[in-house]
């Protein structure tokens, strides 16, 4: 019961700030245009609904852990590993502005797609390969005006506790857009919302950032190495994190 009165009561904050989000976001754009073409302001203001969400949950404790970049207009591709859904309400956490890849069905949602594409998140439809050429664009020009870009490069969350291998997508796009990868590493956010249940459970989470890794040099011929040294790196990490847990 409690723990069903906790989810109503999350959820029902989530979506009331998103409510809230839209005119809000409009306001801030109309405002922001002519100096913030990147939607810095926007995307960062949108992020705080999930943050309140967060903070009003009384079954939750999430946290962010690490070295933020010490420029936050210094673009990187943010990469993570992908426990649950609640993943995105972790990382909305963190200090910085990044723009999602996300499921272009989510974004066709009423208010909240509109307000994702009011914050400048980038839609691509998955297994189009137009629509991947589509985000890949659209991703390359937000790092041209020196905002971040968060993929999860395993492209679903995973079933088990196993992390899923990566694709080629984002390491393709730092090496082309010359720009460091920076690993986050989601731990406990496995069991704060299961796949297919809209409850929640009690969960203590955290997202580490990790060292940043630089790309410089390399080219098209280098994403499978890059690829598979974040994915340890991440890995390793994680696997490190967890046997630290209670």
């Amino acid at each position: 019961m409690w723990r069903t009165a906790a989810s109503l009561w999350t959820w029902l904050v989530l979506g009331t700030m998103i409510f809230l989000m839209l005119p809000v976001l409009v306001l801030t754009l109309g405002v922001t245009w002519p100096f913030d073409r990147g939607r810095y302001i926007a995307g960062r203001i949108f992020r705080q609904a999930a943050v309140i969400a967060v903070k009003a949950n009384p079954l939750w404790r999430f946290r962010w852990d690490g070295t933020p970049p010490a420029d936050v207009r210094h673009p990187y591709v943010v990469v993570s590993n992908h426990e649950s859904f609640s993943d995105i309400l972790l990382l909305s956490l963190l200090p910085w502005e990044m723009k999602w890849l996300s499921k272009a069905e989510i974004m066709r949602i009423p208010f909240l797609g509109w307000c994702m594409q009011l914050a400048g998140d980038i839609p691509v439809w998955r297994g189009k390969i137009e629509s991947a050429r589509d985000a890949m664009a659209r991703s390359l020009e937000v790092l041209q005006r020196r905002v971040s870009v968060m993929i999860f490069p395993e492209g679903t969350r995973s079933k088990t506790s196993e992390m899923l291998p990566f694709k080629d997508g984002a390491f393709r796009l730092a090496i082309v857009a010359g720009v460091p990868v920076l690993p986050l590493v989601v731990t406990g956010t496995g069991d704060a919302l299961a796949k297919h249940d809209w409850r929640m459970n009690p969960a203590n989470a955290t997202v580490t950032v990790l060292e940043p890794i630089e790309t410089t040099g390399l080219t098209l011929d280098d994403v499978g190495a890059l690829k598979e040294r974040v994915r340890t790196v991440i890995a390793q990490a994680r696997e490190r994190l967890r046997r630290r847990e209670p």
